[in-house]
């Protein structure tokens, strides 16, 4: 028996396809420059310092760690402190993949009653919720009057430091 959801997927036609929205937040992955960066075998110690290796271990292209599916994909700027606690900051772009399914547990960026957002997707008891990952935002319980299209999911978040 398939589950009946109160919100739709949505699957825009072309990266300017925001169904209304405006698109001065985020920016569509139009084009694949490789740029190639020296990655090397050794790890950095978070703790106590060890012997740096000046070896390295090959090239790493930006785009392929971050995007798996450049037609599906778009980046977004975050905005506000609902989900500090899943490392999402103000400012911090976020890598939104179109393809993959907005399953419980799972980050989404979604547009709420025509707003956009990003929260963690989750069922609880047969109830849909938006949570916030901030414990001074409350959860977004979904039901059948609010209008809810989710975007896709956040695989990865640019954090500056």
């Amino acid at each position: 028996m398939p589950v009946i959801t109160p919100f739709k997927i949505m699957t825009p036609t072309s990266p300017l396809d925001l169904g209304g929205l405006g698109a001065s937040a985020w920016l569509p992955v139009t084009h694949r420059q490789r740029l190639l960066l020296p990655l090397f075998v050794g790890k950095v110690a978070a703790g106590f310092p060890s012997p740096a290796d000046d070896y390295v271990e090959k090239n790493l292209d930006l785009n392929d760690l971050l995007v798996q599916k450049p037609a599906a994909t778009f980046f977004v700027r975050a905005q506000g402190e609902s989900m500090l606690g899943a490392g999402i900051h103000p400012n911090d772009i976020l890598v939104v993949d179109r393809s993959i399914e907005p399953v419980p547990g799972k980050i989404v960026i979604c547009a709420l009653n025509g707003e956009l957002t990003v929260k963690r997707l989750e069922r609880d008891n047969e109830q849909w919720q938006l949570k916030a990952e901030n414990p001074d935002y409350p959860d977004i319980v979904i039901f059948e009057a609010l209008e809810l299209v989710i975007w896709g999911v956040v695989t990865n978040v640019i954090h500056p430091l």
